[in-house]
């Protein structure tokens, strides 16, 4: 079926259309979370950067990165067609997301960013939430969060 929009108008019709969210994925999430009996998280709260879960008395913010669009170092495959713009778009969200990342952590959040192929490991990221809920915030090293990407190590 041949496209009803010139080609100059399609990008325009394109831009208005907003994603929901990576709803597959952050629903696998919230099931897990209450699976393993850990409450107090919200969805979709207005803090900087829209992180996908917060836990706010304990100042952790969880994000579920699709692999793709946050340009997953494992799966992510750079498509073939339109390369141009799927490396300008791909760059802007990982820095983007450094952005985020950074800015939440020098207001005192604790980050925790989970790749979707992550999910299909429940254990080890309900152990990394474990982990930013429990562990009191300290400093590593001579870290700061404008100087270091680790606030908090995980790995």
């Amino acid at each position: 079926m041949p496209d009803v929009f010139t080609k100059a108008r399609r990008p325009e019709v394109m831009s208005r259309i907003r994603g929901r969210g990576n709803k597959a994925t952050e629903l696998t999430l919230a099931r897990l979370l209450r699976t393993k009996g850990i409450t107090d998280w919200r969805r979709h709260q207005p803090v900087f950067g829209r992180p996908d879960f917060i836990f706010r008395q304990q100042r952790v913010a969880i994000f579920v990165d699709g692999c793709f669009c946050h340009g997953c170092p494992k799966y992510s495959n750079m498509p073939a067609s339109n390369r141009a713009f799927w490396m300008k778009k791909l760059t802007g969200n990982h820095t983007r997301d450094g952005l985020v990342t950074r800015t939440l952590r020098k207001d005192g959040w604790r980050v925790v960013r989970v790749w979707e192929h992550n999910l299909r490991k429940p254990t080890r990221v309900l152990a990394r939430i474990h982990k930013a809920l429990t562990v009191p915030k300290r400093r590593i090293g001579k870290c700061s969060p404008t100087r270091c990407f680790k606030w908090i190590c995980f790995e």
